[in-house]
């Protein structure tokens, strides 16, 4: 069996928004009396860029899979598969573990979620869908 990559971007968003939905409970029972608003927000806001991002790679993976030319959408999904690694991993590390040195991590995870958005411009403008 070969697999091709939009099937593991696929699996992988898909994997991604049932995490995002576990993430979400345990923030919203286990978490809300446990931590401060502000990290709480925090964490929240992981969970709704994850699973907004994870929706968006599985539509981009289907528009791929319809495409004489899927590399920029299949960019565009590795992207945001990516900057949903770093963006919101990076603040459940930081507000369950507290290990701030990760702070960083969080912006570059932020500017591949805005590259991803960038690739599909410009796979949405050359009409590759």
């Amino acid at each position: 069996m070969i697999v091709s990559i939009s099937q593991i971007f696929g699996v992988l968003a898909s994997l991604a928004g049932g995490l995002a939905v576990v993430l979400g409970a345990f923030g919203a029972h286990a978490l809300k009396d446990r931590l401060e608003p502000a990290m709480l927000a925090a964490f929240n806001t992981a969970v709704h860029y994850q699973m907004l991002h994870a929706t968006v790679v599985l539509v981009i993976v289907l528009l791929a899979r319809t495409s004489d030319s899927p590399g920029f959408l299949l960019g565009a999904a590795g992207s945001m598969l990516a900057g949903i690694l770093l963006f919101s991993g990076s603040l459940y590390v930081l507000v369950l573990w507290g290990w701030r040195w990760l702070g960083p991590i969080t912006p570059l995870g932020g500017a591949l979620l805005i590259a991803g958005w960038g690739l599909l411009l410009v796979a949405m403008v050359r009409s590759d869908v």
